[in-house]
């Protein structure tokens, strides 16, 4: 691991973000605010207004008002498509501002956070298609005298909660398809990483979005995402954040019984095979548990190795490691950036910890690195058994656990052996080997002599305690939508038959 020292901007300004309720800016009823400090420098790089309870119920109100009487959701699937492609285009145009400040809110590398926001525009393209290919289905086979026809109606008014992992392109997963599908929303982002969210609202109103489509709201979860979650003016759900606070969601939603789209934790599985492509594998497995500092639901988090090749595998990937680029976010070069929060940062420790005291042992890092922000050592733990809590729990962070396996009914066994199922990956030469693994572990995504890639086309989510309901796709607008049967006759109707007493 090498690292780089960080750099401060003398003349930087916090960006100021206000609340967008029913097409205007304003800040919170109660006047107050919350302040971000860059986790990776430690200063104060944005305020945002503080909402509250009385807030939030303004904005379900705007939302609730513009779907049931507002222009949205009758538009043309061309009419909505053209705006989101513009939503798309203007945020290319500003997505130099939208990477640095996620970098600085979120401390992950920029050109990371760049390449995320490129990656988010291309989504609200996407969006944009499936807008004008959202439809229902016809049925002429009933009789002569009938005819079925299935419409495709927006479920209503959507709550959008992200978190703070990837704060702008969670947000697209969510939000553009909602729209595509015609329904209005009200956003709520990770009270850390409001920034990217708001500069959004900017683009969406230069877009042409009507007023009341899309509000957002910053401020804490325990006020605002209370209110999203239970009030009976919003018809669905979409959250994505820890599997904890994802059970409490679904279980106070359940008052008003609201439609859950759940996007939640994972311990996700690369099993390796002893006839894998040696060097893709081992910078696979680098990358896929550094990427993001680890705070990625996704995140390769614990490796399983054929026997016959764990040992050497495992000094391979330590090897691997110590190149890895550790340092500040805003400089060229660096690959891992600093944790998000303090409360994850104290999480991630705590659970290495909690592996040595169980017996595992630290073949590189473990430890906070001695400079200003939330950095921790990449670090991979070896000796680790199923029963420890680091093979099964989510640690989010740039911590890997290696164990090993002998066959592939083991393998299998032990990539089931978690209550989650999100994603997945299996390297071998022998392709009759990756399908039979692929087929057989429980995951949303298995990728084969690959690991963490995306593309809208192919849709997200998890099994088990990963979540409930896929994003992306090109079903992914029908998320958004209510089915409705209208059952057309056809002719004279028959007269019910009473027969005379």
């Amino acid at each position: 691991m090498t690292t780089q020292a960080s750099q401060v901007d003398p003349n930087f300004k916090p960006f100021h973000g206000r609340l967008l309720i029913n097409g205007d800016w304003c800040g919170a009823e109660k006047g107050g605010t919350i302040e971000r400090r860059s986790p990776a420098h430690n200063y104060v790089v944005g305020v945002y207004a503080e909402a509250t309870e009385s807030d939030a119920e303004r904005a379900v109100k705007a939302a609730r008002v513009a779907f049931d009487s507002g222009p949205w959701p009758h538009m043309s699937g061309s009419e909505r498509s053209r705006i989101l492609r513009a939503v798309a285009d203007g945020i290319l145009s500003r997505k130099d501002e939208l990477a640095r400040l996620e970098t600085l809110e979120n401390g992950k590398p920029l050109a990371q956070s760049l390449a995320e926001i490129e990656g988010a525009a291309d989504l609200w393209h996407y969006a944009a298609t499936l807008a004008r290919n959202l439809h229902g289905d016809s049925y002429n086979t009933l009789g002569a005298d009938t005819l079925g026809v299935v419409l495709r109606d927006p479920i209503g008014v959507v709550s959008i909660i992200t978190p703070w992992n990837f704060p702008f392109l969670i947000v697209s997963q969510k939000l553009p398809f909602a729209l595509a599908a015609g329904c209005t929303t009200v956003v709520k982002p990770a009270e850390v990483t409001s920034g990217t969210t708001v500069l959004l609202g900017e683009i969406l109103i230069a877009a042409g979005l009507p007023p009341g489509v899309v509000n957002i709201l910053t401020g804490p979860g325990r006020v605002v995402g209370e209110v999203l979650v239970t009030h009976p003016d919003v018809d669905m759900l979409s959250f994505t954040g820890s599997t904890l606070v994802g059970k409490q969601a679904v279980a106070k939603s359940a008052q008003t019984l609201k439609k859950v789209s759940m996007e939640l934790g994972g311990k996700n599985p690369q099993v390796i095979f002893d006839d894998c492509d040696w060097e893709a594998a081992v910078d696979a497995v680098v990358y896929g548990i550094f990427f993001n500092a680890g705070q990625c639901c996704n995140s390769g988090s614990r490796i399983l190795v054929q026997d016959t090749i764990a040992d050497k595998f495992a000094a391979a990937v330590v090897n691997k490691a110590k190149q890895v680029h550790l340092g500040d976010p805003l400089l060229p070069g660096t690959q891992v950036g600093a944790i998000t929060t303090e409360k994850q940062f104290e999480t991630i420790l705590a659970y290495i910890e909690g592996a040595k005291r169980a017996g595992a042992t630290i073949a590189l890092g473990g430890a906070r690195v001695s400079r200003a922000g939330y950095f921790i050592e990449p670090t991979v733990i070896t000796n680790v058994t199923p029963n420890m809590a680091i093979a099964s729990e989510e640690v989010f962070g740039p911590v890997l656990s290696v164990l090993t396996f002998k066959t592939v009914d083991d393998a299998v066994a032990l990539a089931n052996s978690t209550l989650y199922g999100l994603s997945a990956a299996v390297w071998s030469s022998n392709f009759s080997t990756c399908l039979t693994a692929a087929r057989r572990i429980r995951a949303g995504t298995v990728w084969i002599n690959t690991f963490l890639e995306g593309h809208a086309e192919l849709p997200f989510g998890g099994y088990r305690e990963s979540g409930l309901g896929r994003e992306l796709g090109r079903f992914a607008t029908e998320d958004y939508t209510e089915s409705k049967t209208l059952q057309m006759h056809l002719g004279a109707r028959t007269n019910w038959y009473l027969p005379k007493p």
